[in-house]
């Protein structure tokens, strides 16, 4: 018996339709609906699909093997404990290299198992886990475990605490999986048995006991030793048959009870890995973006604030600027908002700003007073300075505006003062300061 997959999140109208369907049959038709939306997905911002062209082709192929109904199978484990010579027994062919070398696999490869009762079961070979130096086989091992279907986990000891750690991780990505406790012919039959109850201990509560399998996929030669008449003892070695039998059984057993659903949940599971992905691209794509638009009013607000003659008449209009910012914004996030929406946003992260940062506000009204009190010099250092900070304070908008916005147009859990609050606890506003001001100069000197 196989460890319980995890239930995909399918809604309650797609489950109701599952029951009435085939539920193998029915998981498959819903995996290849919810890849082919991925692959299909046009919102997509520009780059993001090519950033994941590996991935978006692994979501081709699995489509493919959806169609075809096939099942891909994989052998894991630490190097040298047999997993290649465990798929040549199984398949009853030398397909997959072996060699007494440490670590003789160095690529996954892929092999259908062809007989009648498997027409549809292909085997894959991955390099091992602890190769010396070999981090990236290590990484392509896990990604072609994760990919497939089904995954042996081969040992030829009892489990150390690196090989149960990757079990966990196989375990914790979705994959269901065998045991399989390889060269059983080195052992005695009650080293064997003890061997088996360890394994069995440790993994209590990850694996099922009956999916804990004892298999020699490539028995020692057993030594005969012959008597003539005359007393004469010659000594010659008989190769063994691979003991793997009750291990081809609960494969065939699996593919033939389980094989279209554990397909299609394996396929769901990366289709929404894979999605995550791409979420996340999307919303780095978005921040970038909206950081440089942010930028851009920032600049425009600083110059307007600065050169505005007319007292406290300039925060209105920087208001005016904040407010448009934000539509801007809320159209790269793909969630646009009316004019009043947006200046109601822009109202409540003021109100939380001034309450937190109530010296930088005082030092904008002041600044903005001081301008008109005095002429020459001081009224072009106290422009500069408003201009910085009115930069700021738009900067400040924005990246809230912008955190809000990526949150769904809501403040989550948090609530606005707590956001505002860790927004501007991760700003260095006297690095924003000088920027501002050097970013001013720079666009007022092209001009």
């Amino acid at each position: 018996m196989l460890r319980r997959l995890p239930r995909l999140r399918w809604s309650g109208k797609k489950l109701r339709e599952a029951a009435k369907a085939d539920a193998g049959s029915s998981h498959l038709d819903l995996a290849k609906e919810s890849l082919r939306d991925l692959v299909g997905d046009a919102r997509l911002p520009r780059g993001v699909r090519e950033s994941l062209a590996s991935d978006y082709a692994a979501v081709e192929a699995m489509l493919e093997k959806l169609q075809h109904g096939h099942l891909h199978i994989a052998v894991f484990g630490r190097v040298s404990t047999g997993k290649s010579s465990l798929l040549n027994a199984l398949i009853g062919e030398q397909r997959f290299s072996t060699s007494p070398l440490h670590g003789e696999t160095r690529y996954s490869s892929i092999q259908p198992w062809t007989e009648v009762e498997a027409g549809g079961l292909f085997l894959i070979d991955t390099p091992g886990l602890d190769e010396a130096g070999g981090e990236q086989r290590e990484a392509l091992a896990n990604d072609v475990a994760r990919r497939s279907d089904l995954v042996i986990f081969v040992l030829d000891s009892d489990i150390t605490d690196s090989e149960l750690q990757a079990l966990k991780q196989l375990l914790a990505n979705g994959q269901p999986v065998v045991v399989a406790l390889n060269k059983s012919d080195l052992y005695t039959e009650s080293e064997m048995q003890a061997l088996r109850r360890s394994i069995v201990s440790r993994v209590d509560g990850l694996v099922h006991e009956s999916a804990i399998l004892t298999v020699a996929a490539q028995p020692r030669a057993e030594t005969v030793v012959e008597i003539d008449g005359d007393g004469n003892r010659t000594t010659s070695e008989r190769e063994r048959s691979a003991d793997i039998d009750e291990l081809r059984l609960q494969l065939w057993e699996i593919f033939e009870a389980e094989g279209k659903t554990l397909s299609a949940l394996n396929a769901s599971l990366f289709a929404a890995e894979l999605s995550d992905q791409v979420g996340l691209r999307i919303l780095s794509a978005r921040r970038d973006i909206g950081d440089k638009l942010v930028r851009t009013y920032c600049v425009g607000k600083g110059i307007a604030v600065a050169f505005n003659p007319i007292p406290v008449a300039d925060l209105f209009a920087a208001a005016f600027i904040d407010v448009g910012m934000v539509m801007h914004l809320s159209r790269v996030y793909d969630l646009p908002i009316s004019r009043r929406e947006a200046g109601s946003l822009v109202g409540v992260i003021a109100a939380e700003a001034a309450a937190l940062m109530g010296t930088v506000w005082a030092l904008h009204f002041v600044s903005s007073a001081l301008k008109v009190g005095t002429a020459g010099l001081s009224t072009i250092v106290t422009a500069g300075a408003q201009g910085a900070i009115a930069y700021y304070s738009t900067y400040v908008v924005g990246r809230i505006a912008a955190e809000y916005l990526a949150l769904g147009k809501s403040w989550g859990d948090s609530g606005p003062k707590q956001v505002v609050r860790e927004i501007l606890d991760s700003l260095d506003r006297d690095t924003i300061l000088r920027d501002a001001k050097q970013q001013i100069r720079a666009k007022l000197a092209a001009g």
